[in-house]
């Protein structure tokens, strides 16, 4: 698939079928997150693939009870360490957050790749979800997709209305 489509097409899907993803795909799409880039190479991330019924229950519950979540055949749980860098003089120890998004988004794209779907979800009970998957208090969750082959056999489209790139962009100053 050209690279140009995965980004057109990439959707936030909310229904999965329960469909298992093969080995070798899910490899393909936790190694295009392993291999993202990150400021001084620190890599400050770990993912976790939670497969098991009753986690992913309690984890769509953590969620804000988005449901839909634990209907997918995996959920991936990004978490960042703290990295102690101040990123632009303001960011602070939670640095960490840029480079576990670009490789979160490198996952995201790799699975709209292989015909899988995901939604960014960044509504969820930190604390809770440390507690229910034994995370350790150095490290926070960064965000959490539900992974999985779409119900719907149009949940990849182009996306609706987007700002024109005149609105988004200027050249040389703000």
């Amino acid at each position: 698939m050209d690279f140009y489509e995965v980004i057109r097409t990439r959707r936030s899907v909310r229904s999965y079928k329960p469909d298992p993803i093969p080995d070798e795909v899910l490899m393909r799409v936790l190694d295009a997150a392993r291999i993202a880039p990150s400021g001084s190479n620190r890599q400050p991330w770990r993912f976790i693939i939670v497969k098991d019924e009753g986690l992913k229950k309690r984890l769509a519950e953590a969620c804000s009870g988005q449901h839909f979540i634990a209907e997918a055949p995996v959920i991936i749980v990004a978490c960042g360490r703290n990295i102690h860098y101040n990123r632009g003089g303001y960011m602070g120890d939670m640095s960490m957050l840029v480079d576990v998004s670009i490789a979160f988004t490198h996952l995201i794209l790799a699975a709209r790749a292989e015909g899988l779907g995901t939604c960014w979800i960044g509504s969820f009970d930190n604390e809770e979800v440390k507690r229910i998957l034994n995370i350790p208090e150095d490290v926070n969750v960064v965000a959490i997709t539900p992974l999985g082959y779409p119900k719907r056999e149009d949940a990849f489209r182009e996306p609706g209305s987007r700002k024109p790139l005149e609105e988004i962009t200027s050249t040389d100053r703000f």
